[in-house]
């Protein structure tokens, strides 16, 4: 990957993907605009009032890879709990930025607890739940003038959910004034009344005495085409930074895909600063394959590296055994689980490729392309499994000892060929 200004990736397996040029934000120490990487977050689905539950969750978040998580807070448990949760997080030397989200009344809890709104390394408002298009907007300015006066940035967060219901009957009843040919449909001018809640409500915090560095803009929708056309519009409109993301995106693989689908589009096209996967969990699911997923979109586009990669054939006819199935579900679990070690020793060590392949076909070829690969025996090939490094061969391995001895290499690859991370801190200040 490399880094200009406004930020551009560059992967060898595709082209450039050019930013779009935005204001950068700060959010308790995490940047978030087009001069850095785009940002991963997510957040809690614990009752925040439940203060070592939700504490809990957060640093699994956090070290799963968000790097900023969001927590409701909805009365005032909730906000009393906020300060005590920054603190026990704090202590596990868990310094992630905590993102307080707001709806109905915000305005009362921010100014109720002053501890809270301090703890909080931004807020999120959402225009069409505070005062906004009813009879003023106090309690939005509270809000904002709260965000001020202790240097915090806001996310405004337009959600067609929730949109403000004043502003889009205005619009739909100045659309059905247009000459037939000049009306839009109903869609059309949903989208459109988003933007403006967006860029309108914006304006209004730069008012209020927000600068335009402490804004952040999102406009979520629940479908992807929708989500497509409505962050394009944005995006073309305004140099804010923009959250991306498909809301209440479902459970599963269709969650999974359809964000997939819809954040891959804008981030191809630079569109997005920091994204979150809105995952239905099962129950009692594990919230932090949200932050997987998010990573892995990052990565599989080359905009940014969290993990070793392992290619793995999908299987046919001539790989009845499942053991390749198996030693590629061995090997991708053991990265991620060295991962956490591995980010804080060596430099470089989240963009090596590695190739589990199940027989001839395919097998040498794609081993040669990664930077460690292994080609198993299929069904009736010989019973060896050739490795190579770098593109070589290096070995080829037999028996019942094959993952462990794969592993071994594996390790002693990282060790050889990743410099030492204090090493690599010390050449960046040279």
């Amino acid at each position: 990957m490399q880094t200009r200004g406004p930020c551009s990736y560059t992967h060898k397996d595709m082209a450039t993907i050019q930013r779009r040029k935005s204001v950068t934000v700060n959010v308790g120490g995490v940047r978030v605009g087009s001069d850095v990487p785009v940002v991963v977050q997510s957040m809690t689905n614990t009752d925040t009032a439940d203060v070592p539950g939700t504490i809990k969750q957060v640093a699994a978040l956090a070290r799963s890879g968000s790097e900023l998580v969001r927590v409701t807070v909805n009365n005032d448990a909730a906000a009393q709990a906020v300060a005590p949760i920054v603190e026990g997080l704090a202590r596990q030397n868990i310094h992630v930025p905590i993102i307080g989200d707001f709806h109905y009344n915000g305005h009362l809890l921010l100014t109720k607890y002053p501890d809270c709104a301090r703890a909080l390394s931004k807020y999120r408002i959402n225009p069409g739940n505070c005062s906004i298009g009813k009879k003023d907007d106090d309690n939005f300015k509270t809000m904002i003038e709260v965000a001020a006066k202790n240097q915090k940035p806001v996310r405004i967060g337009v959600n067609w959910g929730s949109l403000d219901q004043q502003l889009l009957t205005r619009m739909m009843d100045e659309n059905a004034r247009l000459p037939e040919d000049q009306m839009k449909d109903a869609r059309e001018v949903t989208m459109e009344a988003m933007i403006e809640s967006a860029l309108r409500s914006a304006a209004l915090a730069e008012k209020y005495g927000l600068r335009r560095d402490q804004i952040i803009l999102s406009a979520k929708v629940s479908g992807v085409q929708d989500l497509v056309d409505v962050y394009r519009s944005l995006a073309a409109r305004c140099d804010y930074a923009l959250h991306l993301g498909l809301t209440e995106a479902g459970m599963g693989n269709k969650g999974v895909v359809a964000s997939t689908a819809g954040l891959g589009i804008l981030l191809q096209e630079g569109i997005g600063d920091t994204i979150r996967v809105s995952l239905t969990p099962a129950p009692g699911g594990d919230r932090s394959e949200e932050v997987v997923v998010a990573q892995q979109i990052l990565q599989s586009l080359g905009i940014r590296s969290f993990t070793p990669q392992v290619t793995a054939c999908p299987g046919c006819g001539r790989t009845t055994s499942t053991f390749f199935q198996e030693m590629a579900e061995q090997i991708q679990t053991y990265l991620r689980e060295k991962m956490p070690v591995w980010k804080t020793q060596y430099s470089g060590v989240e963009e090596m490729k590695l190739a589990v392949m199940g027989c001839v076909v395919n097998g040498p070829g794609e081993s040669k392309h990664a930077n460690i690969g292994i080609s198993l025996p299929g069904t009736f090939e010989e019973p060896k499994a050739p490795v190579f490094v770098d593109g070589r061969l290096m070995t080829t391995l037999k028996g019942d000892r094959i993952v462990a001895e794969f592993i071994k290499i594996l390790d002693e690859y990282v060790d050889s060929h990743y410099s030492a991370k204090e090493q690599a801190e010390v050449a960046v200040k040279v």
